[in-house]
């Protein structure tokens, strides 16, 4: 029972860090955090390899530490699936972000929508395997019928929970997408 707890808790979290990821017509360096850089042969995140801050709201500022290494966190923005285009100034980098239009809102909200389902695949799979499990510990003789019948139940309050989560999650992300 914790075991699925845990897994459904971490099915949450990773929901969260996917929708920080998206963009909502403000900056936010959260964006930044799939993005690595080649430096010194390893791929390293862009946050540790120099500043990021947003001294604006629609305005992103990245300054590297090692000034060398500007044309290649330049490359990998443009590489990566934010649809920024950076601004190199010699000194950092801004990525400036565009109002979003009607359309674009509307996409990122079919594919907020697809990523919560996605989620809640996720933790019905969990709670099908734990379900699995106490079969199989009954079938073992380790728990009685009684004991199936209230961890099934357990189990499935446990899921309605985490379910019912993910929609809150889903819906002020899709309020947050559509707010001009």
């Amino acid at each position: 029972m914790k075991n699925a707890e845990t897994k459904m808790d971490k099915a949450i979290v990773a929901l969260n860090n996917d929708f920080a990821a998206i963009r909502a017509g403000r900056a936010n360096p959260a964006i930044l955090d799939k993005v690595t850089v080649e430096y010194y042969g390893a791929a390293t995140p862009i946050a540790q390899v120099g500043t990021i801050s947003v001294p604006e709201p629609r305005t992103i500022v990245i300054q590297p530490w090692d000034g060398s290494i500007l044309g290649e966190v330049e490359k990998a923005i443009l590489k990566s699936d934010i649809g920024i285009t950076p601004n190199n100034d010699g000194r950092c980098i801004r990525l400036n972000f565009p109002p979003l239009t009607e359309e674009r809102r509307k996409e990122l909200a079919k594919s907020i929508s697809k990523r919560g389902e996605e989620a809640k695949v996720t933790v019905r799979g969990i709670r099908r395997d734990a379900i699995e499990g106490f079969k199989k510990q009954k079938k073992d003789g380790e728990i009685t019928e009684d004991d199936l019948k209230g961890l099934e139940n357990d189990i499935q309050k446990l899921t309605d929970k985490f379910v019912k989560e993910i929609d809150t999650i889903v819906a002020n992300k899709e309020k947050e997408i559509m707010e001009v």
